[in-house]
């Protein structure tokens, strides 16, 4: 019985064994491809980053901005009105001096 064991464990060995080297030998060829692609993947990665941390530098200086220039302008909306106010009264209060006539 153990001579039939041995015997089957060989023939799994003849199997199994070339196998693992073809594995082995298809992992060495595409190892570069592999560490080229984690080059990548770790530039783009960095480049992503950055990219990521200035829009939002940007954003926020932006939005910054937009923030101030309302606080600045709200006080200004009451003498807004107040002034189109005056001039479409004034406007209103004197005649148009001359239409543009086209000429026929």
């Amino acid at each position: 019985m153990e001579v039939l064991f041995v015997l089957a464990l060989g023939a799994a060995a003849l199997v199994i064994v070339p196998l693992l080297l073809l594995k082995l030998l298809i992992f060495l060829v595409l190892l570069p491809f592999k560490l080229l692609g984690l080059l990548f993947k770790v530039v783009f990665g960095v480049v992503g980053v950055v990219g990521s941390v200035l829009a939002a530098v940007v954003g926020l200086v932006f939005g910054l901005v937009a923030v101030a220039l309302l606080a600045l302008l709200i006080p200004l909306v009451p003498l807004v009105l107040v002034a189109a106010g005056i001039w479409l009264v004034v406007r209103a209060s004197h005649p148009r001096s001359s239409e543009i006539r086209l000429a026929r």
